[in-house]
């Protein structure tokens, strides 16, 4: 009896020292966190005291009388970044050691609450960050991490994820779910998964280039806002246009932007596209290009169906003086092209709204669609079997009747807008790499923009990692 009795009032001994510890430890958050946010050190600070005041204020991994399996499971997860084209570097990798957090598990109290209290709000804070870069990625260009951690006006709030995370028995698939659906980012992160976590002290041998190349595309599609279709997605360096549609994918090829007129990323959505359009020649290729041809041959404008106009919009007949007056003031002159078999836009035009006035448009040279490289055009892109890309987005849209009427005044060359009554999502992308079949697809470089993502997101100065891209 008098050994129950000791046994007991141990028990009860240990259980108020352990009560004590936490309440030191919660006492020692809310003075670290009433710090300045500067002073906190972290990557996601509003976010960090978001997640606490939702939480009580109380310790969320290092608490002594509870199980500790979801605190072993968040550290692994950090522990396995480069499985999702992540750095170490960006989680803490110095005050999160594993010895630090045995020492405060096996011996608690031996570090004091200071020490307990700061892992606890660093490894939350590496856990919103995990989160943030998983979802939006790191340099997102329209999510900064400074508007993340203001909080406001967000389509998803890493801090509340966390919180309905923590309630699941099992943290690592939750988590990593907030990754992108899209099948071209899965790929990836099989492949990286492959190549940073399975095949590692294998015999296989992965350069370190590939991977890098990977990752920085993998963040690229974290960029991307993509629902499940209809969508039209136009990557860049691939030179290829996908419509998705729910149960079904059609792939163009394209024409894109020279380097020294990059085809820009963006997103938007097509409302309406043009048959036979006039086309209004913009001014840089007007002087630069086609004056020039005029200066030699008087009568190329009228051949090859180009009007000119003042800049009021008033027809101005062509003749050789006036020819040399555009060379004198080009700024008072403007040039048109109407519809027909030579119209640089070919039969039809896509618009869709972007600050870079560029839009999707038919050719009338067809045969540079079989060139390998067809960074050709000056930003805006071009579309091969542009008419039948037209005739899915009128089906999709549920206008298969206005498909006779397309086809008629295509023939005749008369212009005719035709809206869609559901815009279409567009996205234009840059993605140098894809996973084909289990292995990576390299696509070539256009812009050189690779390396500079690179630096960025693996911290880099000085000498780069050696990338060698080939042509698709």
């Amino acid at each position: 009896m008098k050994k129950l009795l000791t046994l007991l009032l141990t028990l009860l001994i240990l259980s108020s020292c352990a009560q004590a510890q936490e309440r030191d430890i919660t006492a020692e958050l809310s003075r670290q966190l009433a710090s300045g946010s500067a002073e906190l050190g972290l990557h996601f600070p509003l976010s960090v005291k978001r997640l606490y005041a939702g939480n009580g204020s109380q310790p969320i991994w290092i608490k002594p009388q509870a199980d500790m399996g979801k605190t072993w499971q968040a550290m692994l997860l950090i522990d396995c970044v480069l499985q999702f084209g992540l750095a170490h570097a960006d989680y803490h990798p110095y005050e999160l050691s594993y010895d630090t957090l045995h020492t405060l598990l096996e011996k608690p109290g031996e570090l004091g609450p200071d020490i307990a209290a700061r892992f606890d709000i660093v490894l939350s804070d590496a856990l919103i960050t995990f989160i943030n870069h998983l979802h939006y990625g790191k340099f997102n260009p329209e999510f900064t991490s400074e508007r993340i951690d203001d909080g406001r006006d967000l389509p998803f709030h890493a801090d509340r994820f966390l919180i309905e995370a923590y309630k699941h028995q099992d943290l690592m698939p939750v988590i990593t779910s907030v990754q992108p659906k899209t099948k071209a980012y899965q790929e990836l992160q099989e492949y990286m998964r492959l190549v940073k976590g399975q095949y590692t002290g294998d015999c296989y041998e992965v350069p370190e280039a590939d991977v890098r190349l990977a990752a920085i595309n993998m963040e690229r599609l974290r960029w991307e806002n993509f629902g499940p279709g209809p969508y039209l997605h136009i990557n860049i360096p691939s030179y290829t246009l996908k419509l998705h549609e729910p149960d079904s994918m059609y792939t163009f090829k394209v024409i894109v932007g020279k380097p020294d007129h990059p085809t820009p990323v963006l997103s938007s959505a097509i409302g309406y596209f043009t048959t036979a359009p006039d086309w209004n020649v913009p001014h840089r290729i007007f002087i630069r290009e086609l004056l020039p041809k005029a200066l030699a041959d008087t009568r190329y404008f009228e051949t090859h169906n180009y009007s000119l106009y003042n800049k009021n919009g008033e027809y101005i007949p062509v003749n050789s003086l006036v020819i040399k007056d555009i060379k004198r003031n080009p700024s008072l002159y403007q040039l048109r092209q109407s519809s027909g078999c030579d119209n640089a836009l070919g039969q039809v035009v896509f618009r869709f709204p972007n600050n870079f006035d560029v839009y999707l448009h038919d050719s009338p040279d067809q045969k540079l669609f079989d060139r390998r490289i067809r960074s050709l055009s000056h930003g805006c892109i071009r579309v091969q079997k542009a008419v039948a890309l037209a005739e899915l987005l009128l089906k999709y849209d549920g206008a298969s009747d206005q498909i006779p009427l397309m086809h008629r005044n295509v023939k005749r060359y008369l212009r005719s807008d035709f809206r869609l009554r559901k815009p279409v999502p567009v996205r234009v992308t840059y993605l140098t790499c894809a996973v084909e079949e289990g292995r990576l697809e390299r696509y070539k470089d256009i812009y050189q923009l690779d390396r500079q993502l690179e630096a960025r997101l693996y911290n880099l100065t000085g000498q780069l990692a050696s990338t060698s891209h080939t042509a698709m």
